[in-house]
């Protein structure tokens, strides 16, 4: 009676182990995730408008009908990559998602309190090689470190009612997300001593 017991007890926990340890792989092994379904779709670093949501054919999973939707699939490995999207009339929101679909940030347009969403986004290291300006304040650049160097950035525009779809629609056209071409303003130069 003990030696069935015990076995039933090992199969029970041998099951809930074979089954956290599928469930927390399969994120990491699927290969039809978002940011693969979204690759043929998209053009890397720009923002790219999704058709509205449909649910014979939708491109992400869970797409409210009350939102137009734009993604910008980014590469930072050229160099850092300033977001502007200007605010629809009734609610914008812009998520942050690495490759691996894990949510890093999210800001909307109460929060940022403008007109535009304006943004930087870069890696840590790219972070860590700005100069420290002092006349610039954390308050003045919104500046965003993404924990991997590839990942997509989903904007979201509110059409309160259906006749306001359009609008939120331009308003996320008229979104930008480009690689800053321009280097990063170096330091002065420190005056040299006496000598």
């Amino acid at each position: 009676m003990i030696r069935i017991l015990f076995t039933i007890i090992a199969g029970v926990l041998l099951g809930g182990i074979v089954h956290l340890v599928a469930v927390l792989a399969l994120p990491r092994i699927a290969t039809n995730d978002a940011y693969s379904r979204l690759t043929p779709m998209t053009k890397l670093n720009a923002v790219t408008p999704l058709p509205l949501a449909d649910p014979n054919n939708a491109p992400m999973p869970f797409m409210d009908p009350a939102f137009a939707l734009a993604v910008c699939r980014y590469d930072l490995s050229g160099g850092s990559i300033k977001l502007t999207v200007p605010v629809s009339q009734a609610y914008t929101s812009v998520s942050f998602y690495t490759r691996n679909e894990v949510a890093y940030y999210a800001i909307n347009d109460r929060s940022a309190g403008k007109k535009v969403i304006e943004l930087d986004l870069m890696t840590e290291a790219q972070h860590n090689e700005l100069p420290e300006d002092e006349d610039v304040t954390a308050a003045d650049r919104l500046i965003i470190d993404s924990p991997t160097a590839t990942g997509l950035i989903v904007l979201k525009a509110l059409a309160a009612e259906p006749g306001l779809m359009p609008q939120a629609q331009a308003s996320l056209a008229a979104s930008s997300c480009k690689v800053q071409t321009d280097a990063p303003a170096k330091q002065a130069e420190a005056p040299r001593g006496k000598r």
